[in-house]
């Protein structure tokens, strides 16, 4: 059995890491959303599988190789020979908060089909998680809806992170018409300030993430990340938020994916059924969460930057 099994994209993060005159030098690292969340659940003990494409070229290597030295299963993983690796070229500013740049166009992350969806790994977990990503586009949008179905008729814990890229959509319209859609199948959502704007047309986070949970019967937990001012749980019962650690930040990439896996992680250590969560057990998992994420930022990269556990659990003391 997996703790969770993860289906989305894997690609390159291409980080600066010094400049020469007006010219930046990039270094490649390992990353992609639901990738970077399950390196930080197995960095934490848990057992954790991904599924997904990438090219059969040295950056997809690379990749298989990052998550198999990270403890993560690789056997959904398919190697496309026809597909080359996803690129990104992450841009920070002063703040050390990103933009990216993708080069996509075909990239094989965006060519699963559902045929090469490993259906054995979702049996063998306890939550399912994907991202919007993969519902950009086919045939990896009809890979990830067939791969939801499966999950919520096996009785699956469905997690969700959006993870809004508009430059990734045709237009607003489909990407807000095709992350609802997503929003069907889940029972707990992950979302920035932002997304939960743009989903509900609110312009306050919490009446955004109240409409959400009220639209959404599936919904049991809804996590909304707000940067340095802390981080949201709120569920059917219960609504807490908690202050950021205080932290030096230098590069943000990864810090919202490392929070959603340090809040499954504490989630699966508790062992709870979601509707039988308390308060302190939204306030449990959203302090660790807080503090995996807040380590993240403090270097650069995505999973080369992710914590361990004896780190959290050092600041969490302090």
């Amino acid at each position: 059995m997996f703790d969770v099994v993860a289906l989305g994209e894997m690609l390159i993060d291409f980080t600066p890491v010094k400049s020469q005159g007006d010219n930046y030098l990039f270094s490649p690292n390992p990353g992609g959303a639901p990738a970077n969340l399950l390196c930080s659940l197995a960095k934490f003990g848990k057992r954790a599988a991904f599924l997904g494409k990438v090219g059969d070229d040295q950056f997809g290597h690379l990749l298989r190789k990052t998550l198999e030295d990270n403890h993560v299963s690789t056997e959904g993983m398919v190697m496309s020979k026809q597909y080359q690796t996803t690129l990104t070229f992450v841009h920070l500013n002063e703040h050390g908060d990103r933009s990216f740049r993708f080069y996509r166009n075909q990239g094989a992350d965006t060519m699963l089909e559902p045929k090469e969806v490993c259906y054995e790994l979702i049996d063998r977990t306890k939550i399912f998680h994907f991202g919007s990503l993969t519902l950009t586009c086919n045939p990896a949008r009809k890979a990830t809806l067939s791969a939801l179905e499966y999950a919520k008729k096996a009785g699956k814990i469905i997690s969700y992170d959006p993870n809004l890229r508009l430059s990734l959509w045709d237009n607003k319209q489909l990407a807000k018409e095709m992350i609802q859609k997503g929003l069907d199948y889940a029972n707990i959502l992950k979302l920035s300030e932002e997304e939960a704007m743009f989903l509900t047309n609110c312009q306050d986070y919490m009446k955004a993430a109240q409409t959400l949970m009220e639209r959404y019967h599936n919904l049991r937990i809804i996590l909304v990340t707000l940067g340095a001012n802390g981080s949201l749980a709120l569920n059917r019962h219960n609504c807490v938020s908690l202050t950021a650690y205080p932290v030096k930040a230098v590069d943000t990439t990864a810090a919202g994916d490392s929070f959603f896996g340090g809040f499954l992680y504490q989630l699966l250590e508790l062992g709870k059924p979601l509707d039988a969560l308390q308060e302190e057990d939204l306030i449990s998992c959203l302090s660790f969460g807080n503090a995996t994420g807040s380590l993240t930022t403090t270097k650069k990269g995505s999973i080369y930057a992710l914590p361990d556990l004896q780190e959290v659990k050092k600041l969490m003391n302090e």
